[in-house]
């Protein structure tokens, strides 16, 4: 049997081409990531959106068996989970996951505290007297979710 470079059949890809797919796989692949990332950050979003609303309608509940809404005495969100969670065998108003609290309060979605502060009905609050917001993860201001 006599194989000269003739007779041998080129099977097998090239350098190049390997490359060329490994590329298109890996331009593929960050914009797969990409498009995950922003998904987080939405869905991250609407989670801190519904959970402002729900404990906004337990601290209305609260307020309807106590006169008021909790006072602020302690910064960050800690004495609003206390106030509406009470261990010591009070009514529960919202159970907080043990997981989205710490020793400063309820955490948000992107890992941060939701902040709480009661406003004894100041007159720039609008209709209700507490504001309750969350940073969104650190950014401006305008990008907060909040219930005012």
């Amino acid at each position: 049997m006599n194989l000269s470079p003739k007779t041998l059949n080129k099977q097998g890809f090239t350098l190049i081409e390997l490359l060329v797919v490994i590329a298109i796989i890996a331009v593929l692949a960050s914009l797969v990531l990409a498009a995950a990332g922003s998904v987080q950050k939405k869905g991250a979003r609407s989670r801190a959106e519904a959970e402002i609303k729900a404990v906004e309608a337990a601290l209305e509940s609260y307020k309807s068996d106590n006169g008021d809404y909790p006072s602020n005495s302690i910064t960050g969100s800690a004495n609003l989970v206390s106030a509406l969670m009470p261990t010591n065998g009070g009514k529960i108003y919202f159970e907080f996951k043990t997981k989205y609290t710490n020793s400063g309060g309820w955490v948000d979605p992107f890992g941060y505290n939701y902040n709480y502060i009661y406003t004894n009905g100041s007159s720039n609050n609008g209709t209700n007297n507490f504001d309750l917001w969350s940073s969104a993860g650190g950014g401006a201001s305008n990008t907060w979710i909040k219930n005012w």
